[in-house]
């Protein structure tokens, strides 16, 4: 309870809102009231109610549906039924006159024989035998017959034949189904079925054939409806023709708004409400395609008292089942308390760190908090062993970051190595390439031209050396550049057949007149050899590996940009790939090697160079056996750099060119200014930036800059270039370099080779350079 003194006063006077203090208080009030606590007993049976009192009262409501669906049920299926049975009725006569009107006596009408006549009639007699109809044949002017009257015998006349009452309707069209007619005091006497007899597309005569309200009338009284139910049977102008009787007066609905109402608008549906006579009724109507209608009736009260009747079990069955919940609420929470007990008096021990020792309740779910318990104690034992074989963990994962960073950081010192050595690598192989071309071109003794050939081609063994090596230190920028793959092959035949092994042929098959491709030469070797390390793989070590190469057909270039290529083919004769592998070979990380011996990287990075390049990589199984790896790759539009030729060239272009040559390597220098003095050039030495700044001046001495990329000092070779390009716009420049830890430059009117180049690619450069941007562009 709130005493008085501990409420707090209201809100200041100044706070007129009436609401703002009704808030106030009720904020107070909960927060000083006791909460409701209740006992598992009272929850218990809390859950019972919850959960018994609304399935009943949704069984209720259910049944209370179900009695209601169940009568309109019933009411509609009594009128379909009483509607079909009244229909097979019409349609049986419906037949009679079709059949009738088909009759080839009828052709003559209408000036048909008697004796013709009188065996229709006899046959219409036969025909409508055991019914309480009649037939009637009538053409515009006359009855012919009507089987209503007795038959005519001999050759007399037909006694039913006379002329047409005055005032008659005219013949019908189409076949119908009339109303009820009146009769003698006005009493509806029957109903007719009007059949057209048409010849020739005219019609001649109907034939009626008839039904009386007292055959449907034993129609209704042979249906198995309750005593309190009425059925009726209505004409196609609503009259009623036939009705039962023991339930609600039955009143046509042209006296009854409400069901006329409906009745135009749907062929059947259901009522509800009050007849004319003040009576509460269910009516149910059918209206059939012949356009009499069928209604049932039923008292509301039958509802009622149907419904009362099937909530009784209902209701009957919730109070036993709310009884047994009851009881088994109370019997079960006597069943919790106690292990409720029993777990308090484990919560205490444990808080007073004692050790606990479990003790089963007969309940799952209390059995788990006791094992929780237990499990909570024994987990509180080891923690201190625990955090310290975790302190020792982390320290022992600290020694190994540190170790892999110590490793990391020997690879970058292997790197960086590994770079220094292939730059003094590359400017020994300056010094021996450009000596070997000296003595090649004054020494002019045929003994001395092989060795020299030799040496050159040793020059360019060792070059592609230094560039693996730097791509291992990953020092190497990666360029496209017009590759001649016949050469490029036969060039990787020896490194291919190692990767190969000794067990498996390596054949080659090099097509004369190959166009040039553009493409990184690092990419394309790097992709031929997971290409060889896959078929290595799939024979098993011992096999034939068969590379070919030749241009591309039209009828290969399926799915490609519109151009020439080149295809370079890779077959073995192994087992080939199975079918459902075989889509997903080029997907990175996909392998069907064990777990270990392989990344998954080998024939992605062979269609992403190939893709790269613009191109394609495909794979297919022939039917005889083995794999065939197709390379396609866009040919080039630029030739083949040819050495006499630039050679030549440069000579006669260079000659009289001063050349600035900024090169540290003393060697290196003298042999290159040596070479290009031998065409006919001026050439500067300095061994340093700071050098070629002095000794530049006004650059009005100098043609072209020929400078190394690293060098020592302050400045590089392109630091250099830009610093004389700021003395002199657009001064000619060539950059050689052997080793660079980033890419060179972006600028397109820089040259650039790489260490150690050809004499024949250096005096190119330089006469590009010096032609001005359009030629270093070409």
């Amino acid at each position: 309870m709130l005493e008085r003194d501990e409420v707090e006063p209201p809100p200041a006077a100044h706070d007129s809102s009436g609401w703002q203090r009704l808030r106030h208080w009720g904020a107070r009030l909960r927060e000083h009231a006791p909460r409701l606590t209740m006992s598992v007993r009272t929850r218990l049976v809390m859950l019972v109610l919850a959960v018994v009192l609304p399935g009943t009262l949704a069984a209720l409501w259910a049944a209370w549906r179900a009695g209601e669906e169940r009568l309109v049920r019933h009411l509609r299926d009594d009128a379909r039924a009483l509607s079909m049975v009244v229909d097979r009725e019409l349609a049986q006569r419906a037949a009679i006159a079709r059949v009738l009107a088909l009759a080839r006596t009828l052709d003559t009408l209408p000036d048909i024989e008697p004796a013709q006549l009188q065996l229709l009639e006899t046959q219409a007699r036969r025909a409508v035998q055991g019914l309480d109809g009649w037939v009637v044949l009538s053409t515009p002017d006359e009855v012919l017959f009507s089987t209503r009257l007795a038959p005519s015998t001999g050759e007399e006349p037909l006694s039913s034949r006379r002329p047409r009452e005055p005032g008659a309707p005219p013949l019908a069209n189409r076949p119908m189904v009339g109303s009820l007619e009146p009769g003698r005091h006005g009493i509806p006497s029957h109903a007719s079925l009007v059949q057209p007899v048409e010849r020739r597309g005219h019609v001649l005569a109907n034939l009626e054939v008839t039904i009386v309200p007292l055959e449907l009338q034993r129609l209704i009284n042979h249906q198995d409806l309750p005593p309190d139910w009425t059925a009726a049977v209505l004409d196609g102008r609503g009259h009623i023709v036939a009705s039962s009787s023991g339930g609600p007066a039955l009143t046509e609905p042209a006296a009854w708004p409400a069901l006329s109402a409906l009745m135009q608008a749907h062929d059947e549906a259901l009522l509800q409400g009050r007849n004319p006579n003040g009576q509460a009724v269910l009516t149910y109507f059918s209206t059939s395609s012949q356009g009499w209608s069928f209604i049932i009736t039923a008292p509301r009260e039958r509802l009622a008292g149907g419904q009362l009747q099937s909530l009784l079990p209902v209701l009957l069955g919730a109070m036993v089942l709310l009884a047994m919940g009851l009881a088994g609420a109370l019997w079960l929470s006597r069943r919790i308390a106690r292990p409720l007990d029993d777990l308090t008096s484990m919560a205490q021990t444990l808080q007073t760190g004692g050790p606990l020792r479990q003790q089963p309740t007969g309940i799952e779910e209390w059995d788990y908090v006791s094992r929780a318990l237990v499990n909570a104690s024994e987990a509180m034992r080891r923690s201190r062993s625990e955090l310290e074989q975790r302190v020792n963990e982390a320290v022992e994962r600290t020694r190994e970051t540190e170790q892999l960073s110590s490793r990391s950081q020997r690879i970058a010192a292997l790197g960086r190595l590994t770079g220094g050595v292939a730059h003094d690598f590359n400017n020994l192989l300056g010094v021996i390439s450009n000596s070997a071309h000296l003595i090649q071109r004054h020494v002019h003794n045929e003994a001395l031209q092989v060795p020299l050939s030799a040496i050159r081609r040793s020059v360019e063994v060792g070059s592609r050396l230094t560039q693996h090596l730097l791509r291992f230190a990953g020092q190497q920028a990666v360029h496209p550049q017009s590759l001649d793959l016949a050469s490029t092959l036969k060039d990787l035949e020896a490194l291919l057949s190692t990767v190969l092994g000794k067990r498996v042929s390596l054949s080659m098959d090099l097509q004369p007149g190959v166009r040039l491709v553009t493409a990184d030469p690092a990419e394309l070797e790097l992709a031929l050899i997971n290409i060889a390390l896959n078929a290595r793989d799939a024979l098993n070590g011992a096999g034939k590996v068969h590379f070919s190469l030749r241009n591309a057909r039209e009828d290969e270039l399926a799915g490609l940009a519109p151009g020439a290529y080149v295809l370079i083919k890779v077959a073995d004769d192994g087992p080939g790939i199975p079918p459902d592998i075989l889509p997903r070979v080029f997907e990175p990380f996909f392998t069907s090697k064990p777990v270990g011996r392989a990344t998954g990287l080998g024939l992605s990075q062979v269609l992403g160079f190939c893709v790269q390049a613009g191109g394609t990589a495909r794979i297919h199984c022939p039917p005889e056996g083995g794999t065939v790896v197709s390379l396609l790759l866009p040919a080039s539009q630029t030739r083949a750099p040819a050495e006499a030729g630039a050679e030549a060239g440069a000579t006669s272009s260079l000659a009289g060119a001063r050349v600035m040559l900024v090169e540290d390597n003393e060697e290196l220098s003298r042999v290159t200014a040596t070479l290009l003095r031998s065409f006919s050039c001026q050439v500067l030495c300095v061994y340093d930036a700071d050098e070629a700044l002095r000794r530049f001046g006004t650059g009005a001495g100098i043609d072209v800059v020929l400078s190394d990329v690293m060098m020592p000092g302050r400045m590089d070779g392109l630091t250099l270039v830009k610093a004389l390009r700021a003395m002199r716009p657009e001064l000619p420049a060539v950059l050689i370099s052997g080793y660079s830890a980033t890419p060179v430059t972006d600028d397109p009117t820089l040259i650039v080779l790489r260490k150690p180049c050809s004499p024949a690619q250096l005096l190119d450069a330089l006469r590009r350079a010096i032609s001005g941007p359009q030629a270093t562009r070409d």
